[in-house]
């Protein structure tokens, strides 16, 4: 799950934001070109329009037709909510931007958000007809609304399968199956991004808004999340302590084991996915966050083997219930006892690249320990693939003015064999490091993490 377009037609900077929502409107949906994605995620998808057409009722859960102000008022929907409103052109045109903004809102669900375009300076170069909109006006119009900016991506002058359609041989290759498309784009696609998002007063064509309803803080349900690999000596007392701390909380494994490991868990009334052949900690972790999102309005996941202290479950969440959408317990803010030298070192050293490429001033890109707010997980598509996917949900959200908060925690001797591959971890935080560049953008000084006190 790459983000690259798979239609030749879908414009990247607007795709890769649809991450995986619960529920979606589309509003001027046409073809339900980029909703389409979102129900192929898993997401009931309604769209409206003046008018109906076959690709759109076969790509929709649910079609609306509405004309004139009942379009723009969304006046057949009155009373309904959703997780994601995405509209690729309603406010190219609109009259009064804001207070269609200001509609959109209304229907979003608490912590919902809205992904919509506005015309770029650079939508001249193309003959473009519309209104144009500068970033500083696209903020401030967001905000006034009521909304809060997440991020602003930037769609090119020219799109990339603009270029691809150039000649006969290229038109060949888009006609080949989607992975084609993928590994052709796979470098042009993410190098047009970083340019465009470098210089959009030249080739920028659009602004590609995420925006959302602002939490609301307030008790949430929670699910505490493991994954597990041949835990038999220890996943039964790990699930007595979580309920110790968290007796309501539901408890999901994600496990890979060949022992005794999944029937215990199973017996203390866990919940049990297993992933087997074993694909790996970045899978298993995907797999454990989107399945967490789909039950509880909380996750907090920590290792089975008694490193990380259970006696935090509840300050995390009343971090999270108080609003936070990221709590990352760093383990390394100094140098614990029960870990080894080298691995302090090496962890530190991936922290301390992270702030250097991204600005993002955490002492742990790897804790074992962290809790989500489950609408923060379905606004990003994740892709567990390889190791270190701890350093993209932390890094993405930071970057996207997600409130992301660091709290120090001890950090024990564990229990049980160590796991960790280091080589092929080390390899791939750098390449999640590197992967990370371009994409999002801190729209005010000091949002998107912040620190809490040792």
């Amino acid at each position: 799950m790459n983000g690259l377009p798979q239609d030749p037609e879908q414009r990247y900077a607007f795709a890769r934001n649809i991450g995986r929502p619960s529920s979606v409107l589309d509003v001027g949906c046409a073809g339900a070109m980029y909703s389409a994605i979102a129900k192929e995620r898993g997401a009931r998808v309604v769209g409206i329009d003046e008018r109906s057409n076959a690709l759109a009722v076969q790509r929709l859960d649910e079609f609306v037709e509405a004309k004139g102000e009942a379009l723009l008022s969304l006046a057949p929907l009155k009373g309904r909510t959703f997780e994601l409103i995405l509209s690729d052109h309603a406010f190219h045109h609109a009259e009064d931007p804001e207070a269609l903004l200001r509609t959109f809102a209304d229907h979003l669900e608490g912590g919902g958000h809205v992904l919509v375009s506005f015309l770029a300076p650079g939508a001249r170069k193309k003959g473009q007809g519309g209104r144009v909109f500068s970033r500083s006006e696209v903020v401030q119009m967001v905000e006034r609304a009521g909304l809060d900016i997440m991020r602003i991506d930037v769609g090119s002058v020219v799109p990339w399968a603009e270029r691809l359609a150039g000649t006969d041989e290229i038109r060949k290759i888009v006609e080949r199956p989607s992975s084609t498309i993928a590994s052709f784009g796979g470098v042009l696609v993410p190098t047009e991004a970083i340019v465009a998002q470098a210089i959009p007063s030249i080739v920028g064509y659009e602004w590609v808004v995420v925006a959302r309803k602002p939490n609301r803080p307030g008790k949430l349900s929670l699910t505490v999340g493991m994954l597990t690999l041949n835990e038999e000596s220890a996943v039964e007392k790990m699930i007595d302590e979580i309920r110790q701390f968290a007796p309501d909380a539901k408890i999901l494994l994600v496990d890979s084991s060949s022992d005794q490991t999944p029937l215990l868990a199973e017996a203390k009334g866990a919940r049990v996915i297993r992933q087997l052949p074993a694909r790996g900690h970045g899978p298993a972790m995907e797999r454990l966050m989107y399945e967490a999102a789909k039950e509880s309005e909380a996750l907090i996941y920590l290792d089975c083997d008694f490193t990380y202290p259970a006696n935090m479950i509840p300050r995390i969440r009343e971090l999270l219930e108080q609003g936070a959408d990221v709590v990352n317990a760093s383990r390394t803010h100094r140098k614990p006892e029960a870990m080894p030298l080298p691995n302090f070192l090496a962890n530190r050293v991936f922290a301390g690249t992270a702030q250097v490429v991204h600005g993002i001033a955490t002492t742990d890109v790897h804790s074992g320990m962290r809790g989500y707010r489950s609408t923060l997980i379905r606004a990003f598509n994740f892709d567990g693939e390889g190791d270190a996917i701890p350093l993209d949900t932390l890094i993405l959200p930071a970057k996207s003015n997600y409130d992301v908060i660091e709290m120090p925690i001890d950090y024990h001797e564990r229990v049980g064999q160590s796991k960790l591959a280091k080589f092929r971890g080390t390899v791939w935080s750098f390449a999640r490091i590197a992967s990370a560049i371009g994409k999002g953008k801190r729209v005010r000084l000091g949002s998107g993490f912040r620190k809490l006190p040792a």
